[in-house]
């Protein structure tokens, strides 16, 4: 069965669920749907379709580049916060999975709980993708996939090395840098490691591809030689009561110019944004040669779009 029929109805909630092959060839339709854009080429290949949007979590580049990605298709996306539906007041997550299927074509949800949308998947008889929750944000990876084909012309072999918490940003470039034959370094603090299980699928996924994967505490071994170096705030949503304490055990984690000269003369330095200036990373670095962070915005849009074509086209 060739890829465009295997992934017609599938769902988008982790990484780990796609094989390379699949990951690649939505990658290729990314750069395929970017370059149509630009030259002013209408795709409205979603004409009539509508994609409704649960957020339970403050969005900008999530919202704005999932609808305005369906408008570039020819769809309607529908914003719908969390708080404002019935399944904010107890209703069952089966019983509004099976209601909005009735409705929708596809749904998107941000939210907390990974559980939630692997229920909402369940019973939905609609693609579901996972827009980020507290323990994955595959969207973002594909992204920055794009992006850093776009700037190294292509993705195993090479060295991603990620400085910080061990967040849900981490946990789907690890599984995605595997899974693609990307090497991947990751050095967090004791205590802010990144989720065991995560890891331990990680290496599973990098003994098939023949990645490497480095898990260490020292930010200057994980950069040696990278050819991606990538960090993100230090306190995610929900954790800004522990922003001081945080503060203090990542000291030494920050993404500056003398560990960025660690990773190769080429590198380039990736952050998903939004960032916190003198925190994660230096202002000097960010706003920088290296920094290609805004490719990586713009991208979202680009690689969301060949998601919700290659599933509900």
């Amino acid at each position: 069965m060739v890829v465009t029929e295997q992934l017609k109805g599938k769902d988008f909630l982790c990484l780990s669920d796609y094989t390379k092959d699949e990951i690649m060839y939505l990658l290729d339709l990314a750069a395929k749907l970017k370059s149509e854009q630009k030259q002013g080429i209408p795709h409205p290949h979603l004409a009539g379709k509508t994609l409704g949007m649960i957020f339970d979590k403050a969005s900008t580049r999530t919202r704005v580049s999932f609808e305005v990605g369906m408008y570039q298709l020819g769809g309607m996306a529908m914003f719908m916060s969390g708080r404002d539906l019935q399944i904010g007041r107890g209703e069952p997550i089966p019983d509004t999975a099976r209601v909005l299927s009735r409705y929708l074509d596809g749904i998107m949800i941000r939210t907390y709980s990974d559980a939630m949308v692997k229920e909402l998947a369940d019973y939905a008889s609609i693609p579901i993708i996972n827009g980020l929750t507290d323990m994955q944000h595959p969207c973002q990876v594909m992204a920055d996939f794009q992006t850093i084909i776009e700037h190294k012309g292509g993705l195993e072999g090479l060295k991603l090395a990620y400085v910080g918490d061990g967040n849900n940003m981490v946990h789907s470039l690890m599984i995605g840098a595997a899974k693609v034959g990307m090497n991947v370094a990751v050095a967090s603090p004791e205590g802010y490691m990144p989720d065991a299980g995560v890891t331990e699928m990680t290496y599973t996924f990098a003994e098939e591809s023949g990645a490497q994967v480095l898990i260490t505490n020292d930010p200057e071994e994980a950069v040696a030689d990278a050819d991606i170096v990538y960090t993100d705030v230090w306190a995610s949503m929900g954790q800004e009561a522990e922003q001081q304490e945080r503060l203090m055990k990542f000291k030494g984690f920050e993404v500056n110019e003398t560990l960025m000269k660690k990773a190769k003369s080429d590198a380039i330095f990736m952050h998903c944004l939004p960032a916190h200036r003198g925190e994660e990373v230096a202002a000097e670095v960010i706003d920088g040669p290296q920094s290609v962070v805004f490719d990586q915005s713009e991208n979202r849009l680009h690689a969301q779009k060949a998601i919700l074509v290659a599933l509900m086209k």
